[in-house]
């Protein structure tokens, strides 16, 4: 509704072109630097795993597959995280798949909460932007910091061993007290994988930057990367605090209207930047679907053959 809203009051006409100054050409390099951020988050989920990892491949077809569950419901991330445990269950049982997930978000959050940091620094220090967008950048990260704290503190205390019931449904109900106690091993004896687990996903949130750059230039805006740098740290601040929204949808918009407006390049710009970044997610949500038919559909036909299969006693 609200981004029905925000179409309405900077008009269609003036949307569309802004919309029609950017080439097909330029929307596929969008759409392929997101797959260098999705290989770098992948790459993040991997040093979470110690033992018995599953093929790179096949943990990146997992992650787009759940990635893109995680946008289109309002689970806050839960039911895509499910789904890439179920896509290499055989591979990795789930008491070692759930941790390494859990173990990976937090690596996750932790990055893009530190990309909101680097925003503001850079924001303070080259004068790109005032306190109108400083101001509400701070506040965020007050938010995400003590989301991130408080998430982080759950895991060390035992409260994974406390949502058994949450986690039965997904077989792990039964396992859930041998995850909590792998999450803390973690923490206490492989402090190194979780940093550069951190740093591949803070990486990855980095290369968000450029692809904010190539669409505001693409836009015939004249945007410099630190400015690009505060536009996508104050990006990852809304997404976070309105996790519960699928896909943040409409609350970004306006934000990112806001900051184009604050920044003195167009709200009307801002709005056609979420766009364009709503067309390339979309891309990647049919991707991550696809990839989820495509593996069930594996799974399922691996089952039937198993079925077929005669016995040593036929």
């Amino acid at each position: 509704m609200a981004l029905v809203l925000l179409v309405r009051h900077f008009g269609l006409e003036s949307l569309t072109a802004a919309l029609t100054r950017i080439t097909w050409w330029q929307f596929v390099l969008v759409c392929l630097i997101h797959g260098l951020s999705m290989v770098l988050d992948t790459l993040g989920w991997r040093y979470t795993l110690l033992a018995n990892r599953p093929p790179f491949l096949r943990l990146l077809a997992a992650r787009c597959a759940g990635q893109a569950v995680n946008v289109v419901t309002a689970l806050g991330g839960v039911g895509g995280e499910a789904i890439k445990a179920w896509l290499i269950r055989r591979d990795i049982p789930y008491e070692a798949s759930v941790p390494s997930l859990i173990l990976a978000k937090t690596a996750e959050v932790v990055g893009q909460a530190l990309l909101l940091v680097t925003g503001i620094l850079v924001a303070w220090a080259t004068g790109v932007v005032g306190w109108s967008l400083i101001g509400p950048m701070c506040y965020l990260l007050v938010v995400e910091v003590i989301g991130v704290s408080g998430f982080i503190l759950a895991q060390v205390s035992g409260g994974v061993g406390r949502v058994g019931r949450l986690l039965a449904w997904m077989g792990a109900g039964r396992g859930a007290r041998r995850i909590d106690g792998a999450v803390r091993k973690f923490y206490r004896s492989h402090l190194r994988s979780l940093l550069l687990s951190v740093a591949f996903h803070f990486t990855s949130w980095l290369v968000g930057t450029l692809e904010v750059l190539l669409i505001v230039r693409s836009l015939q805006v004249p945007a410099s990367l630190a400015a690009a740098t505060v536009i996508e740290g104050l990006g990852t601040g809304v997404r976070f605090a309105t996790f519960f929204v699928p896909a943040s949808l409409g609350t970004l918009e306006g934000a990112n209207a806001a900051a184009f407006a604050a920044l003195g390049w167009g709200a009307s710009n801002g709005l056609a930047f979420s766009l364009v970044r709503r067309g390339r997610q979309a891309v990647w949500i049919a991707i991550g679907l696809a990839v989820l038919a495509a593996m069930g559909a594996m799974r399922a036909a691996g089952k039937e053959r198993v079925a077929r299969a005669p016995t040593r006693a036929d």
